[in-house]
C-alpha cells in the first residue's frame, strides 16, 4: 500500500523532469518555477493522502492518465506565471493546454473500460479540471478583462459556500453535462489564449462560457436545495416528536 501512495510523487517527479526539459527551450521565471513546483508538490500530497485514507492498493490506469494531465497543468501554470514578466511561446502554451484538454476525455473512458471508477479518481479529475480553468482565466484576463476570473473561481466559491452551508457539500448525482460544460469552457478559454480571433469575439466566447458554467452550477445548487428541504421535511422536529410520543 505504501508503494501505491508513493505513485503520485513519482508523477510529480516526472513533472519536474518535464519542467527541466522545457527550460531548455522555454525558460521559466523564478516565480514560474516556484508556482509550478508548488502545484506539483501539493497535488501529489493531496492524491497520496486520498489513497491512504481510502486504503487503495493500486493507482490504476485512469488515475495515471489524470496524473499525466495534472503534470501538464503544472507546466501550463508555470508558463502563465512567467508570462506576466517575460514573453512565452503562445504556440507551446496552447499545445500543452490542448493536450491536457484532450486527455480529459481519456481518463473517464479508461476508468469505465477497466472497471476502476472510483470516488477518488472522479475527485482528482474534477480538481484538475477546475485548476486548469483557473489558470486559463488568469492568462486571459489581459484579453477580456478581470470578470473572466468568475469562470475559474466558481468551483472554489462553491466549495467555500459549502463550508457555510453544509448541505451544499452533499454528493451530487452523476451528470455527464458537467463534463461537457467543463470541456467547453476549457476550449473557449484556450481559444481566447491563442488570440486568433478579434477582441469582440473573445469577449463573446468568454461570456458564453460563463453563462454555461452558471447554468451547470445553478442546476446543481437547485437540486441540493430541494434535497435539503426534502430531508428537513422527512426529519422535521414535529414528525420526530410525534414518532417519539408514539413509542
Amino acid at each position: 500500500m505504501r508503494k501505491v501512495q508513493l505513485t503520485p510523487w513519482l508523477w510529480g517527479a516526472a513533472g519536474v523532469l518535464a519542467l527541466l526539459t522545457l527550460g531548455a527551450f522555454e525558460p521559466l521565471s523564478p516565480a514560474g518555477w516556484t508556482v509550478a513546483l508548488g502545484y506539483l508538490a501539493v497535488s501529489s500530497l493531496l492524491v497520496s493522502r486520498g489513497l491512504r485514507r481510502r486504503g487503495s492498493t493500486r493507482f490504476g490506469a485512469a488515475n495515471a492518465v489524470t496524473a499525466a494531465r495534472s503534470m501538464l497543468v503544472g507546466i501550463a501554470t508555470g508558463l502563465v506565471v512567467t508570462s506576466f514578466t517575460d514573453g512565452i511561446s503562445v504556440a507551446l502554451f496552447a499545445t500543452i493546454v490542448a493536450a491536457a484538454l484532450a486527455l480529459d476525455g481519456v481518463d473517464g473512458y479508461v476508468a469505465r473500460r477497466t472497471d476502476s471508477v472510483s470516488e477518488l479518481g472522479a475527485r482528482f479529475d474534477m480538481e484538475v479540471d477546475a485548476f486548469l480553468l483557473l489558470v486559463l482565466c488568469v492568462y486571459d484576463v489581459r484579453f477580456v478583462g478581470g470578470w473572466v476570473l468568475a469562470i475559474g473561481l466558481m468551483r472554489y466559491a462553491f466549495v467555500a459556500a459549502a463550508w457555510a452551508l453544509p448541505f451544499l457539500g452533499r454528493t451530487l448525482p452523476y451528470r455527464y453535462w458537467r463534463k461537457v460544460v467543463a470541456a467547453a469552457c476549457g476550449i473557449a478559454l484556450a481559444l481566447i489564449a491563442t488570440q486568433l480571433l478579434p477582441p469582440v469575439a473573445n469577449i463573446a466566447i468568454a461570456a458564453g462560457a460563463l453563462l454555461l458554467l452558471c447554468e451547470s452550477f445553478g442546476r446543481d445548487v437547485v437540486w441540493l436545495v430541494r434535497m435539503n428541504r426534502t430531508s428537513s421535511h422527512l426529519v422535521s422536529p414535529q414528525k420526530a416528536s410525534a414518532r417519539d410520543g408514539s413509542r
